[in-house]
């Protein structure tokens, strides 16, 4: 089961091996590029940020907006019988901290 090619066949296949070869170690040698091993390092790393920070943005959102509707009415009115409560405790904190500081200044 012998095929029978021409030599201007083989090499034909020759040369078309050849480019083959040429065009993947182009390729090798590009991915293998000092510089195309950072840029996609700092593809990867920004990327990652980028994902983080969103994450974030949604976490930090998500609990503005928690909070924001315990101390607000729907219409966007404050729901002054929750309001006033943190606002005295935070009065409270701030006059005993105010004390406390006066005390250590003698």
């Amino acid at each position: 089961m012998s095929e029978s090619r021409t030599p201007a066949q083989i090499e034909a296949d020759i040369v078309r091996r050849r480019e083959q070869l040429a065009v993947t170690l182009d390729e090798i040698g590009i991915r293998m590029h000092p510089k195309t091993i950072i840029g996609d390092a700092k593809a990867k790393v920004a990327s990652t940020v980028d994902q983080t920070a969103g994450r974030a943005f949604v976490a930090v959102n998500r609990t503005v907006s928690d909070v924001k509707a315990r101390f607000t009415h729907e219409d966007g009115a404050p729901r002054l019988e929750r309001v006033v409560p943190v606002a005295l405790v935070a009065v409270a904190v701030i006059g005993l901290i105010a004390v406390s500081s006066r005390k250590g200044r003698r």
